[in-house]
């Protein structure tokens, strides 16, 4: 089990991350809404708000909270999938990870990545 100091370095990366995709194609297919990721194995979210393309306001919560688009999985799978070494659509299509959102913001994300 990674530790909570690791899934934090996890995040920030995927937050720089984010921020070296065109600005004009974020805007287009992020959609503005509360978002999360939960750890199963840590009982903690981390979350914050898409607002303009932007991920801005993450922080940490104790259990589950409810954001619009949520993520659900293991801390190791959190650093795996940053990490290159497990891809998001496979450890979707096998049940590791659990994505909570609307078909229409599935589809928009989708076009980003």
């Amino acid at each position: 089990m990674a530790s909570e100091a690791e899934c934090e370095a996890a995040l920030d990366t995927l937050i720089e991350r984010l921020g070296t995709v065109d600005a004009d194609a974020r805007r287009k297919h992020v959609p503005d809404r509360s978002v999360g990721i939960f750890l199963l194995d840590h009982d903690i979210s981390y979350v914050g708000d898409f607002k303009s393309g932007e991920l801005i306001n993450v922080h940490k919560e104790s259990g589950e909270s409810k954001p619009q688009l949520r993520v659900v999985c293991s801390s190791d799978d959190l650093i795996d999938m940053v990490a290159g070494r497990l891809k998001f659509s496979h450890a979707w299509a096998t049940g590791q990870v659990r994505l909570d959102a609307s078909l229409r913001d599935l589809l928009k994300l989708r076009a980003l990545a």
